[in-house]
């Protein structure tokens, strides 16, 4: 058992509903992605993230939970689900969920019984008050000033949403709720899957009214830690925190709460760089990182399922990322991010977006692809919301990009159908058969990436190019040395990189093949928007 297996999993992210249809209903569901795991395991995915399933009114996407023990009946039932364990596992491919504990549903069970009876324990499962506070938080979904307290006339009172209004917050300071979280948990271990995506992690310790954790409230994520090992040793926890990096550590712990985090910081100065074509804003973010670890590691994501949140740049930052990349105003969503695919963003540049999937898999920490990114998939500006990047898995120049059988009316979202990236022009089958497809290229990518393990374990360090263009970085680990160097810019350059050790650094992978690595000379030519990956593998006696 490698119970460090996510320092150098390849985690791939999907929404079963918008995968594949096995029934032509319109609707992706648990049969659909286990016919598409040969796929998944052929491009060199090894680890699956799936968006909620649960029973869910779906008012956000599945956020909204209504039964944590059942699945959206739309997608299967618990004998699919199985089904996928078994079969993910034949294939080689772990399954992390989603566990979206921080709010409910008000359809849920424990609401409904809080809300009509005062006395019952399951008022104390969420946050309430008689009268309205005058100072409060925003809701976070909202671009204005909207409240974050919702009056319901059955109860009496006001409960708190930090998200929508359909969405009450749990009391997680409540013991007993504490204890139903460890239930989930439980169910779903038991089941096969190999750890969660928490949700909202940093919301669930906020201040809200007068609900209060006896001690620090990160006991609970301690407790969720030794829960999750005590009952399937290799399982983890991996959180959504965004938040400035030297926060991170308070959701690590000491090697006692979350194994992984999204690291967000890195992600917003990584589009600053790619809106200058400079290096310097993600070499500097990079530097005010800690290192992780063994049992430590962050997740690097190009694009996720939500808008790409530029929260942690300042206003003039922002604004240069928008004027890039999201330059009306329909591309952005709630003030701070933009509601837009990579490949849109990036022009369909295939060198820049070679050059930003490089990145993903050598900056430190282990790759996480969302669906149809390997395919360069493009967003549908006429759907409301996020869900502008949830449209379809584009399989095939077919109905409905192969996704579905159904009426069109009847899909569970758009197809995208017209222009560049309508799925006569992008699709899987099509890329499958190209030698030069992107696909292909992102498989090929994979297979460098699990190969020089350097890159998923290493502890780092940023190396002095001399230009202000080209980001050089290492990562030293016992097995090796891993170095990465990539031209954020339209022009060949020719750098100095002094190495320490510098004998025996080898080429393994880049945009074209280079001249052998000179030590005596130091200098490294890159093309534009080129990349380059170098190795020295440690000689064992």
């Amino acid at each position: 058992m490698n119970k460090y297996w996510y320092k150098n999993a390849i985690i791939y992210c999907l929404d079963v509903e918008t995968f594949k249809d096995s029934n032509s209903d319109g609707i992706g569901d648990f049969k659909g992605l286990i016919n598409g795991l040969t796929y998944l395991s052929s491009l060199g995915v090894n680890c699956l993230w799936l968006l909620p399933f649960f029973d869910t009114p779906n008012k956000d996407n599945g956020y909204d939970v209504r039964d944590y023990y059942k699945i959206d009946a739309r997608l299967g039932d618990l004998g699919h689900f199985a089904q996928l364990i078994d079969a993910a596992e034949e294939a080689g491919i772990r399954v992390l969920m989603d566990l979206a504990v921080n709010h409910t549903s008000r359809e849920h069970e424990w609401f409904q019984k809080a809300r009509k009876d005062r006395n019952s324990k399951y008022r104390d499962y969420y946050i309430w008050t008689d009268e309205k506070p005058e100072e409060e938080e925003g809701n976070v979904m909202s671009e204005e000033d909207n409240s974050s307290w919702e009056y319901d006339e059955e109860a009496g009172a006001y409960y708190f949403h930090t998200f929508f209004s359909h969405q009450p917050d749990l009391n997680i300071s409540n013991p007993n709720v504490q204890d139903e979280i460890f239930r989930i948990m439980h169910f779903w271990l038991k089941l096969g899957v190999s750890g969660f995506r928490i949700d909202a992690a940093p919301h669930m310790f906020t201040e809200k009214a007068n609900h209060d954790f006896e001690g620090d409230p990160h006991e609970v994520f301690r407790n969720f830690r030794e829960f999750v090992e005590t009952k399937k040793r290799d399982a983890i926890l991996l959180a959504e925190v965004d938040l400035e990096p030297e926060k991170y550590t308070n959701f690590f712990g000491d090697e006692d709460q979350m194994h992984m985090l999204f690291n967000f910081y890195i992600n917003n100065y990584m589009f600053l760089s790619f809106a200058r074509e400079e290096a310097t804003p993600i070499a500097e973010a990079l530097k005010e990182m800690d290192q992780t670890s063994e049992k430590e590691q962050m997740a690097i994501f190009l694009r996720n399922h939500d808008e790409l949140n530029l929260a942690k740049l300042t206003e003039s930052e922002k604004e240069e990322v928008f004027k890039a990349f999201a330059p009306d105003e329909n591309m952005r969503i709630f003030g701070r991010g933009i509601r837009r695919r990579l490949a849109p963003m990036l022009g369909n540049d295939r060198r820049k977006l070679e050059l930003a999937f490089s990145l993903l898999f050598t900056l430190p920490g282990t790759p996480v692809l969302r669906y149809g990114q390997e395919i360069g998939m493009g967003e549908d500006l006429s759907m409301e919301g996020r869900s502008s990047v949830r449209t379809v898995m584009q399989w095939a120049n077919a109905k409905n990009a192969g996704f579905s059988d159904a009426s069109k009316e009847d899909l569970i979202r758009n197809v995208i159908s017209e222009g560049e990236f309508g799925y006569q022009n992008v699709n899987v089958n099509d890329q499958h058969r190209d030698p030069d497809s992107f696909l292909n290229w992102v498989g090929k990518v994979i297979d460098f990436r699990k190969e020089f393990q350097e890159f998923g374990w290493g502890n780092y360090k940023i190396l002095d190019t001399g230009n202000s263009k080209v980001l050089a970085h290492c990562l030293k680990s016992e097995k090796g040395l891993g170095i990465a160097i990539h031209n954020f810019s339209g022009e060949e350059l020719t750098i100095k990189l002094d190495l320490e050790d510098s004998e025996d650094v080898i080429d393994v992978f880049g945009n074209e093949r280079y001249d052998d690595f000179d030590p005596k000379k130091k200098e490294i030519k890159i093309s534009a928007y080129g990349y380059r990956w170098m190795h020295k593998r440690k000689k064992f006696l």
